[in-house]
Formats: C-alpha cells, structure tokens, sequence
C-alpha cells in the first residue's frame, strides 16, 4: 500500500484535474493495471488525506465518486474495499447475476488474510508431497482436523471414524452406491438438493419421497413404507434445508430417528448448512448413530471452490467400507485443498470465516426483509438464500425464474427440487451471489419490482 500511495502522491502532483476526481480515476488506473484487485481494502478517509496531504473533505468527495462510479464498497465499522468494475459474482465465464447456485456471500475483509495465509502456508509445505498420491480419507492430521469440525455438531466423534472427501456430493455418490442397488428405494423429503436427484438417476436408484407438513417429512409416512416396500436408506438435509430453509425440530429429528431405528433403515444425513445456525438442534447422527452416515463439509461455510467434506461413519469398519467406493469415484482428494482447509480448522481461520459470514448473511437477510416485504417467503437469519412463494398474478415458477434471468438474474424454480412431480410454485433465491450489499439489494429490489407486475405485462408480444 504504501507504494500504492507514493504512486497516488506522484500523479495527483501532475495532474490538473480536481483531486478529488483524480482519485477516483487513479482506483480506475490502478485496477486496469493490477496494483489493485477486488476485495483490496483501501485506507481510511482521515489516513488518506494524511497520506495525499489532503484535507478530509476532499478525499470525501473522492471516495464519493468512486463508490458512484462503481469502483468502492464501504462498510461501517469494516472499511473501504475495491469492488472493481464487476459489481456481482457470476460463475466462471458467466454474465447473469449468480443467485442461483446457494454459496455463501464472501467477507471482502478477510481477502488479504486468506492471501497471506495461503502464502504462509505454501511457502512451508513440501510441494512434492502434495503432488503425489494420499492416503485415501486423509492423513491423521487431515483427520484430526475433520474431527475438530464435526466435533461441533458431533462431540463424541471419533476420527477413525472420519474420512476426508473432496465435497460432500462425491460423499453422496459413494453412499447411495453403497447403501442401494439400482432399482431399490431411497426415501426423502418432497423437496430435496438437487444433485442427490441427478445421484440417483445415474446409479439407476428410486427416489421415494415421504409426504411432508410445515416441520417436514412425516414420521407415520416413514413408517408406512417401511412396513409395505422397506428403503434402502433415508436421505434428509435436516439444518436450513435445501430449498425450503426448514430446519427439522427436536422432536421431528427424535421421530424420524426412531422409525429408522425400529426398522434398522441407514440414514443418510447431510448437513451442508450445519454450522451456519447458533440454534440447529442435536443431529439425527446423535439419534441413532449405529445408523446415520452424516456428512458436512467447508463449501458452505467457507467457499463453494474449497471441496472438502467430512463423512463420519458409524463404526470404523464401515468407514474403511465406504473408503472403497470413494476410492472408485474419485481417487483421492485433492491434496491442496486438504491442506488449506487443515490449516486453516487448526488455527482458527475457518472459524473465523464461518462466523463473517453468518454477519455478512444476517445483514442480507435484512435487505431481504425490506425489499420483499410485500412478497411471502421462508428464510433463516443466519442463512445465504430464501424460498419465494411465487405470488398470484400470472406467473409460473418456472417463467418467473426465465424472467428473471433474462433481467440478469438467475434463480431456480421449483421443479428443481421435487421428488414428487407436484413442485410448489415458488424459487430459491440465494443472497450469497451478489458481491456486496449494495448489489444485493440492486438484485432484490429488482426481483420486488418484477413480482409486481402481472406476467402479462412482462410479454414481449401482442
């Protein structure tokens, strides 16, 4: 930074514009040029005109304009940070406002460390032993580290009972490889990921999905197929449900544990969204842990590009049992990867992430209840997205989610996450896409604005 400002102190010296238009221009200059980069966080107003020998009002006036032109995004109590010329987080090569797919909003405060602490942490490793192969599941310290994450949700966790897997959908293909044969049933909710759907379609497995109420899956509904066409396992996402943000209460979890029980049916728990919840209650995994293959991973807490995921399994032989089939799948997790994320359990990073970004999504939910406070929708203070019922007015789910996209938007209708043909004419909305709160809100308001208007008027034709 400071030779970021000898830079700014030379050509404000040069230049005979106003200086507080020349500092907005030289952000400009200095992000085409890489000296800055998104998420940089900028110095104070009082430190900057310090620095420039300028006073406050000035470098007011200068940040002013470059939050009008796009270039900052300031926080209160956080700072001033680079937003660069691209104001939302499309996927690689995309265009459309990312709120589609359910990944967390990403604290620009904690770029700089992440930075240095990958830095820090390459600069020690050995980097040949990184580019060969591992022992599958993870080494003892990998473990070790995957045992302290789930200790959080499970305390009595063993690590011999743990593997590491490169995210969690990898450990849903070897589970549902493991626990079912084409043809035979896995039960769930009416509403589910959608990958455990494209999971089973691939290995040729029934989906049977259980009658639901507003606490979820019905017990007596469980109990009913276990008595008439036995599953081969039970699949559920019990913390801020994918899609419809429910998380299963106590007493439904103890329900729902004891049909499995009665019945000796496997459950597969994933609990994606586990640690993101002050309030989750105690895991199905904790019900009947002879049972309950759970897994969680770092993709939701801490960045969709960290595919790393803890599976606990029952006992430790079956762990070595399901180790197989995650061998067949993916060979090995990456060994990076791994690697970032042991370091960053022990010394306290992820921790620190996971609770930034619980934060950052209570300030966007927030947003969320201000813009869409005419419309109906489910969401949790602590979670990235909301499930949006599509109001009366014309729309479809389905259109609303087209509509949407093409204003630059992405959502997801319903029929995303039914299992069983009738899906609810509603969209899940993730808050996490959006680069900042500004764009957030910019996304939301539009999304408000969309919905109330008939789909009528929307049409392009006559």
């Amino acid at each position: 930074m400071d030779m970021l400002l000898q830079h700014w102190i030379k050509r404000l010296a040069e230049n005979r514009k106003p200086a507080y238009l020349t500092i907005p221009d030289l952000i400009e200059e200095d992000l085409a040029s890489g000296r800055l980069r998104p998420r940089d966080k900028l110095p104070g107003l009082r430190d900057l005109a310090l620095a420039l020998d300028l006073n406050y009002t000035t470098v007011a006036r200068g940040y002013a304009e470059a939050r009008k032109r796009g270039l900052l995004d300031a926080r209160a109590g956080s700072g001033t940070f680079v937003r660069g010329k691209t104001p939302t987080l499309p996927l690689a090569g995309g265009s459309v406002v990312e709120m589609s797919m359910n990944m967390p909003p990403e604290p620009p405060e904690f770029a700089q460390r992440l930075r240095d602490a990958s830095a820090r942490l390459f600069e020690a490793a050995d980097p040949f032993r990184l580019l060969r192969y591992q022992d599958f599941g993870g080494t003892p310290e990998d473990r070790a580290a995957g045992r302290a994450w789930l200790s959080q949700r499970l305390p009595d966790c063993e690590s011999d009972t743990v593997l590491v897997c490169p995210g969690i959908h990898s450990a849903l293909v070897a589970l549902v490889s493991q626990l079912a044969r084409a043809g035979e049933t896995i039960c769930l909710d009416t509403l589910a990921y959608p990958g455990i759907k494209a999971i089973a379609a691939q290995l040729g497995v029934r989906l049977q999905a259980l009658p639901r109420d507003d606490e979820g899956p019905l017990p007596h509904a469980f109990e009913a197929l276990c008595r008439t066409d036995k599953p081969s396992a039970f699949y559920c996402n019990p913390t801020l449900q994918n899609p419809s943000t429910l998380t299963l209460s106590s007493r439904r979890r103890e329900a729902l544990a004891d049909v499995a029980l009665r019945y000796s049916v496997p459950i597969i728990e994933d609990d994606a969204y586990a640690m993101l919840p002050r309030d989750a209650p105690a895991p199905l995994a904790s019900l009947a842990p002879e049972l309950t293959w759970y897994v969680t991973g770092l993709s939701k807490s801490f960045g969709a590009g960290l595919r790393v995921a803890y599976l606990r399994a029952p006992t430790a032989r079956q762990t070595q049992r399901v180790a197989g089939a995650l061998r067949a799948t993916t060979v090995m997790a990456s060994p990076f990867t791994v690697l970032l994320a042991t370091q960053w359990i022990n010394d306290g990073t992820a921790h620190d992430m996971l609770d930034a970004i619980r934060a950052e999504s209570n300030a966007r939910q927030a947003i969320a209840a201000q813009e869409l406070d005419h419309c109906r929708y489910d969401a949790h203070p602590d979670g990235f997205h909301i499930w949006l019922d599509v109001p009366k007015n014309g729309w479809s789910a389905s259109e609303l989610a087209l509509q949407l996209r093409n204003q630059g938007i992405a959502a997801v209708a319903g029929a995303a996450f039914s299992t069983d043909g009738s899906p609810p004419n509603a969209i899940r909305v993730c808050l996490g896409g959006p680069q900042d709160r500004h764009d957030c809100r910019d996304m939301l308001r539009m999304l408000a604005e969309t919905l109330e208007h008939p789909h009528h008027l929307h049409l392009p034709v006559m």
